[in-house]
């Protein structure tokens, strides 16, 4: 599959997989994390992939496996002890391991990407809160905002294996 027929593909395709993902997750934000890990894992793949066959079907197919990824993830996040009252000593080093890696893996994120991010994920803010006080736009707050996520998730991963 061509960059061209990538794109006129994912013009058509994107609707769809949102929907799947809306189906997974409460949150609009979730949902599009979901289908931008989607979407870069097809265009990782963009060349393999055969026209003649179910484009749809494989795109949908990927929403799904990354919806119960990011889920997956999420769980395991939420099952970890958040005060430390109950935590072992092992529990609590990996955590400190865990934040000093994302503090790392943040300071290596572009100015505005650090900005964006932190305005979402740490002062929870909403995309429309953000796109009011930076100027830009709430479409591409979200897309920048998801594409910092992802950025930091294979910074982190980097980190945590070395």
């Amino acid at each position: 599959m061509t960059r061209t027929e990538f794109e006129r593909s994912v013009r058509q395709l994107r609707p769809e997989m949102l929907k799947v993902a809306r189906s997974f997750f409460a949150s609009p934000d979730d949902a599009e994390d979901a289908v931008q890990d989607a979407l870069v894992r097809l265009w990782q793949y963009a060349e393999r992939i055969d026209t003649r066959q179910n484009v749809a079907g494989l795109a949908v197919r990927v929403t799904k496996n990354c919806c119960v990824n990011l889920w997956r993830s999420r769980q395991k996040t939420d099952n970890q002890p958040s005060d430390g009252i109950d935590a072992s000593p092992h529990e609590l080093l990996e955590a400190d391991e865990l934040r000093n890696a994302l503090f790392k893996a943040v300071d290596q994120l572009t100015p505005r990407e650090r900005e964006l991010f932190t305005l979402r994920q740490w002062e929870g803010l909403s995309n429309d809160d953000i796109a009011q006080r930076t100027g830009i736009a709430k479409n591409s707050v979200k897309v920048m905002v998801s594409g910092a996520r992802h950025k930091l998730m294979q910074l982190l991963r980097r980190f945590l294996e070395s």
